[in-house]
């Protein structure tokens, strides 16, 4: 069995974090001999495919850029920041179960739904209030998009975020690729243009492997493909792949960034590898070349 953490070198940076190296190597290794054709990837898109922060101030997630659109009433922008005061910490508390997070953020996700409901905001101010804010995609995401694009590896973004701004950041940042699928809460608007909530079940960050993925159009694209990386912020993130049933491999990768010295020895037995204040996609990229590299040889 080769030694992928050494080969790779980018594993061996201070800011990367391994419970368990020699299951890590292990899992490298079989994705690996399975080979480009067998991989997927499952990505978060909030603060994993975009940057935590710039300079330490944080980045905006895409239900704080959807509240930024002109269109958006005071009071439904005094809801989103009190909604957030309120349930933030306890999205972010490592003191607390999943299990004991699970009911707020529910109605978390809930009241911001409640709140959208009348606002008139268009795609089009959408579009022009993520060019405004211009979200900093994590550094080489474009590079690591294109190469799995190049080599047809679907990339399923599965988002708790507002879908209609996920979409649209990833296409102003060309990486909205045929190969990409994105599941998350999309608009639903009546035909006057007045957003009347989400279209589907609302997902909120520890729901994502409740989600029906059987139903989505990117299940019936990775039935042969057993292997896959899966990438987020949030301890929920690494269970996003759970509702796929040809599963062989899966590597987790997760990045850590608030309360790191707190959060850390959770983040270290939920997920494979953990990137400390990592704002760049180097390592997926570097596993993936591996995997690209060998296929080739």
């Amino acid at each position: 069995m080769k030694n992928i953490i050494q080969d790779t070198g980018l594993l061996t940076k201070n800011t990367v974090r391994m419970k368990n190296p020699n299951h890590v190597n292990e899992i490298l290794n079989n994705l690996i001999i399975g080979g480009i054709q067998r991989l997927q990837v499952v990505s978060d898109f909030d603060r994993t495919i975009t940057k935590q922060h710039e300079n330490g101030i944080p980045h905006l997630s895409s239900f704080a850029i959807f509240g930024r659109c002109p269109s958006g009433t005071e009071q439904f922008l005094a809801t989103a920041q009190e909604l957030r005061k309120k349930y933030y910490p306890i999205e972010i508390d490592p003191t607390m179960s999943l299990e004991e997070k699970i009911p707020h953020m529910e109605m978390w996700w809930k009241k911001s739904e409640e709140a959208i409901k009348g606002l008139s905001i268009s795609s089009k101010e959408i579009g022009e209030v993520c060019l405004q804010c211009k979200p900093s995609l994590r550094d080489g995401t474009k590079e690591l998009f294109d190469d799995l694009a190049m080599e047809n590896v679907p990339i399923l973004v599965f988002s708790a975020g507002c879908g209609d701004v996920v979409a649209t950041i990833l296409q102003q940042g060309g990486v909205y690729l045929p190969n990409v699928k994105v599941v998350s809460n999309f608009l639903n608007y009546d035909s006057s243009g007045v957003i009347q909530g989400f279209k589907d079940k609302i997902i909120h960050v520890l729901n994502k492997n409740e989600y029906a993925i059987k139903n989505t159009e990117f299940y019936n694209l990775v039935q042969d493909r057993e292997n896959v990386i899966v990438m987020g912020d949030s301890l929920g993130d690494a269970e996003m792949a759970k509702g796929m049933d040809n599963l062989k491999t899966v590597l987790k990768i997760g990045f850590l960034y608030d309360r790191i010295e707190e959060s850390l020895p959770s983040y270290l037995d939920t997920f494979d590898i953990v990137l400390i204040d990592d704002q760049t996609m180097e390592v997926p990229k570097a596993i993936f070349d591996s995997v690209k590299n060998s296929h080739c040889e």
